[in-house]
Order: C-alpha cells, then sequence, then structure tokens
C-alpha cells in the first residue's frame, strides 16, 4: 500500500513556505550593523534589493545571555574561534543590537516590503518583539535546550523556526514537542552547523530528508560556511528555508563578516537558489521544449560529391554531417554499395527515392 504523501508548509503572514514554493531567504544582520544604526538601515535596504524575503536580527543584551566576569570558565579558548581569547560578556556587548532601535528597523522593513524578525534569547526579548507585532520568530541553535523560553515563544502563537546546530535527535524532539504542546503547528526546523565558519564538509546536508520525514515539518538550512555553494546544494536536498548572514562589506571586520555575505553575493545566492530548485523541478527524459530547436543540429546523411545516375554509394561521395535533414546515420551500412536512382548534386540530404531498391 502507498503511504498517503504529507503536505507540509509553513505560513509567515501571507507568505506559504514549502517544497512547492520558491525557498524562502532570509539574510541575517547579527551583529553586522558594528554599532550603528545607519548601517543596520542600510542593510535592510540591501537585503531587500537583493530579492531576499526575510531580514533576521537577534534580540539580546549581554546582561540577558551572560555575566560579567574576567573568570577563565567565561573566556572563549576554542584556538579556532574567530573570537578566541574574548570574554563573553565583551563580545555580546558589541554585537548585541539596541533594543531602542528594533522599531525604526521593523518599520523600515515593512517600508521595503520585506519580513523582519528576531531571534529573542529571554523572556523579556520576545515581550520587546511583540510589540512591535513580530510575524514569526526564530529560535537560535544554542537555545534549543531552553525549553522555558521555547514554551514562552510558542505561546504566542507566531510561526517558529528552530535551528538545529549542534543538537541530538533527542534534543530536537524535546524541543518540538514542547512547542507542539503549546498548541503550535506552525513550525520549521533549520539545519546548521554551529561553527563559525563552518566548513561545507561538516554541513550534513542530507540529514534535510531526514528531519523533515522525523518531524513532518518544513526544513531549510542555517549556513554559516563562507560563499553560496552549501546553500544551493541544500535547496537540491529539499530545503524550503535560506538562512545567511549579511553585511555591507566584509572589509569592515564586524564580529560575523567573515562568513557573511555582500549585498551582490545575497542576491547571487536568490537566483542560483532559484536556479537550482528549477533545475531539479522535472526528472523527465527526452527532449525538452527549449531543446526542440536543437534536433535540426544532429547528423544526417548527406550527399557530399555530385552522384550521376546508376554510381554506387560509398563512404567517398556519402557523408554524416549537421544538419539533420537526410537519413539517420544507423543507414549508412545498409546504403554502401546501393545503386542512386537518379543524379544528385553534393549538398543534398539523401533520402530513400534515391536509393535503389
Amino acid at each position: 500500500m502507498l503511504k498517503a504523501i504529507i503536505k507540509l508548509m509553513l505560513k509567515i503572514k501571507n507568505k506559504k513556505i514549502s517544497q512547492s514554493h520558491r525557498p524562502y531567504i532570509i539574510a541575517e544582520m547579527s551583529a553586522n550593523h558594528n554599532g550603528s544604526l545607519e548601517k543596520a538601515l542600510k542593510i535592510v535596504d540591501a537585503a531587500a534589493d537583493s530579492g531576499a524575503n526575510a531580514l533576521k536580527l537577534q534580540t539580546y543584551t549581554a546582561n540577558t545571555l551572560t555575566m560579567k566576569s574576567n573568570k577563565k570558565i567565561f573566556k572563549i579558548q576554542d584556538k579556532n574561534s574567530l573570537w578566541h581569547g574574548k570574554y563573553l560578556y565583551d563580545l555580546y556587548k558589541k554585537g548585541s543590537l539596541p533594543w531602542e532601535w528594533h522599531k525604526e528597523i521593523f518599520k523600515h522593513a515593512r517600508n521595503k516590503g520585506i519580513h523582519c524578525f528576531s531571534s529573542p534569547f529571554d523572556n523579556t526579548a520576545v515581550d520587546l518583539l511583540e510589540k512591535l507585532n513580530v510575524p514569526a520568530y526564530k529560535i537560535a541553535s544554542s537555545e534549543i535546550t531552553d525549553v522555558n523560553l521555547i514554551k514562552y515563544i510558542a505561546s504566542t502563537g507566531k510561526p517558529i523556526i528552530m535551528s538545529t546546530g549542534m543538537a541530538t535527535l533527542a534534543e530536537i524532539s524535546e524541543a518540538v514537542n514542547v512547542i507542539k504542546a503549546s498548541n503550535c503547528k506552525n513550525f520549521a526546523l533549520l539545519k546548521c552547523t554551529s561553527n563559525y565558519p563552518a566548513l561545507p564538509k561538516g554541513s550534513n546536508l542530507g540529514s534535510i530528508e531526514i528531519l523533515r520525514n522525523k518531524f513532518k515539518c518544513e526544513v531549510g538550512f542555517s549556513d554559516h560556511t563562507k560563499g553560496i555553494g552549501s546553500s544551493i546544494a541544500a535547496v537540491v536536498k529539499g530545503a524550503s528555508i535560506i538562512e545567511k548572514h549579511m553585511t555591507l562589506k566584509r572589509s569592515r571586520r564586524g564580529i560575523d563578516s567573515e562568513f557573511s555575505l555582500e549585498p551582490n553575493e545575497m542576491k547571487a545566492l536568490v537566483n542560483e537558489c532559484y536556479a537550482a530548485q528549477d533545475a531539479i523541478k522535472n526528472n523527465a527524459i527526452g527532449p525538452t521544449r527549449q531543446e526542440l530547436s536543437s534536433l535540426r543540429y544532429r547528423r544526417s546523411l548527406f550527399i557530399s560529391t555530385d552522384v550521376k545516375k546508376g554510381e554506387k554509394f560509398s563512404d567517398s561521395n556519402i557523408k554524416s554531417i549537421r544538419p539533420d535533414a537526410g537519413l539517420h546515420p544507423r543507414y549508412l551500412k545498409d546504403i554502401l554499395g546501393k545503386v542512386s536512382t537518379k543524379s544528385v548534386e553534393a549538398g543534398t540530404p539523401l533520402s530513400w527515392e534515391m536509393i535503389k531498391n
């Protein structure tokens, strides 16, 4: 018995997000505002101009994420980290988006015709975003184990997109169950690798289908790699959402700039993700409508030198050349040695009426 096909979809306002629709592209501002509201608003403009569907913020303060301390445990020890040697409090203070900027950024995004939402990192951030009538929520990978925060976000009834970086299947299941227990059915998951930058070989994009089948929801990809190749591959693997960090210029050396896209690159990401989706839509074999005009450039059999009536056909007076106007090349061996029924000029497509018997 065939299993019933489950039609999955996420909806943000009037925007439908599924594998049947164009990939939903989220431009992540993160800390790329570099402490400037003017730059933040320019990122909104660039995201809209690139064709992205949404701009995403992060709503936190250093005090809602950690505490100010010079103890070694609060210092980033990983030598491979972009932020090696920094204290968590200092890093988050530098990267945080001032809460008083949110209203203006949200308004500007609406005026530019794109969605704007955020990743809240505590309940007070959710309260702020609710006052701004946020259309959806993003749950960051690091917060997937904060079931109390997830429950509070789900209680708003807004759509939820949740990243799964570092998470085990059991941890994802627990978080999803919390969302569902709050009667929130409008949610999606993002495959994510929480390295900054991440390597393509660690993206594990084959798990997109596993997550989709396991949790019966739309699945996308939060891409922390350099470039756009992994995002395009994710679309091929079935991702209906792509999230990518965006900056105005990497040379400005923001906290997240090394793995962020510049405006022209974000535009390329949008276009190439769409192209990738188009490329896998159909699995038909045979000439496409666009190829029909090219069929005439196949080879066929032509008279290559003048042939007199009664003369035998041979390799010296028949050639398989373009265009496709004469007999199929498969008949060449059958025709060799046969006699011509009439005189024919060079450059004439060979036809059966020219061949005796």
